[in-house]
């Protein structure tokens, strides 16, 4: 209730009862009105530029989006967890795998490199996240580069692999004569005097002591190109192409188990001691070519015998005796 106002009449020596003009009481009333509008229009505009009141759908809407910002941080975390993996991938990859079968390691720049060009990511610019977004999509786009190289790298691996295990499926690495048949170990590669002319010449091979009809196995994987008798000296012979430039020759024989053009594989028989051609005596002659050139066989018996069967061996072809054929 309004106070009710008077003032002092010194006609009258009294009080009198201060009666509101009615436009003023208008004014005040309309003046009210105006400010509890622009109160109210003030209020409203706070409201709907803060959080302070939202709308179901606008809380929706927030607790997705905060669902979404939980969901790419954690992304970004797996992210750098699985470049940490691809890292120590790409280490081993370069460092022991591709050094283990001699090719050459990646560059790391050729990993790392980025993506040239026009700005792939210009569509995700304008959002209230995007530098986290770019962040995270540039991040996964790396990976997947990097992930697509090291695929191709593994597969490079793979092949050399399978082309190394038939590398070392094919080096003649076995003793052509198992150790039980042997008589003896009856000469080896180097100087020796010949067993007819007694003159000093290289023998370019070993000769295994063994009786007649032992016998003699492949040593490596290969092709039989040569079972014939057609070689001067070598008498009945057996040559196995193997690849990668070795050949394997087995002079002889007194009969063979295999013919031309036939697959062999390492410890398959091929044919049986015997003493034909040149020879004093049955034995096996055998002969390691690599690139066309006659070699030691002496250190190519690392797939049959033991350390102390190898010392042996060596110890009686390092002998400057006579030869057999």
């Amino acid at each position: 209730m309004s106070k009710v106002k008077y003032y002092y009449d010194p006609d009258t020596l009294s009080y009198r009862k201060i009666e509101p003009k009615k436009s003023r009481r208008y004014r005040n009333i309309g003046l009210f009105f105006l400010g509890s509008a622009l109160f109210g229009l003030f209020a409203l505009i706070l409201l709907l530029n803060t959080n302070m009141v939202n709308t179901p759908r606008e809380l929706s809407l927030e607790r997705e989006l905060n669902n979404l910002e939980l969901q790419l941080e954690l992304m970004n975390k797996d992210m750098k967890q699985m470049g940490e993996v691809l890292t120590n991938i790409e280490d081993r990859d370069n460092n022991i795998y591709r050094l283990y079968f001699e090719a050459n390691p990646i560059p790391e720049e050729q990993r790392r490199a980025g993506f040239g060009g026009v700005n792939r990511y210009k569509p995700l610019e304008g959002y209230k996240n995007s530098e986290m977004i770019i962040a995270a999509t540039k991040r996964m786009d790396q990976l997947k580069k990097q992930m697509a190289i090291q695929s191709r790298s593994l597969e490079e691996i793979a092949l050399l692999a399978k082309e190394k295990e038939k590398l070392l499926a094919a080096i003649p690495a076995i003793q052509p004569i198992n150790n039980d048949d042997l008589t003896r170990m009856a000469s080896g590669f180097g100087w020796r005097s010949d067993p007819f002319t007694k003159a000093r010449k290289m023998h370019r091979g070993m000769d295994f002591t063994a009786p007649k009809g032992t016998p003699i196995y492949a040593s490596g994987d290969g092709k039989v190109t040569r079972a014939d008798n057609n070689s001067s000296g070598f008498g009945k012979h057996i040559r196995i192409e193997h690849g990668y430039g070795y050949l394997s020759l087995y002079a002889h024989l007194s009969k063979y188990n295999v013919k031309r053009g036939q697959v062999v594989k390492r410890g398959d028989l091929i044919g049986f001691v015997g003493s034909t051609g040149r020879s004093e005596a049955p034995h096996l002659h055998y002969e390691i070519w690599k690139d066309k050139e006659r070699i030691n066989p002496i250190n190519f018996y690392y797939g049959s015998l033991s350390a102390e069967e190898f010392e042996n061996m060596l110890k009686y072809a390092t002998q400057e005796n006579q030869s057999l054929d």
